[in-house]
């Protein structure tokens, strides 16, 4: 008998996995055409006020390490499943 063939189960893990990958990819995009917008807001204010807004900054960083955790689940670097089935990430 074969140790390393799937079972079923995770057959139906790998498939759960390829629709919330397939989502993800999704959010990635979406997230990347907001981080755009953010950053064109930023250079606004930017030039509005000579000062960065630290709230869009704090957003924007925080936008980017979701993107960076989208990229670490799809390319299976990491089990954990991103937002909206985990915490939001924080800002530093």
């Amino acid at each position: 008998m074969n140790q390393d063939a799937p079972t079923g189960l995770e057959k139906r893990n790998i498939w759960l996995r390829g629709l919330l990958m397939l989502l993800m990819g999704l959010a990635y995009q979406l997230a990347g055409t907001v981080l755009f917008f953010t950053a064109i807001l930023q250079f606004i204010f930017n030039l509005a006020s000579d000062a960065p807004n630290p709230r869009l900054a704090g957003f924007g960083q925080s936008l980017g390490r979701f993107q960076s955790q989208i990229a670490n689940f799809v390319s299976f670097a990491s089990e954990v499943v991103p937002f909206p089935f985990t915490d939001w990430p924080a800002a530093d």
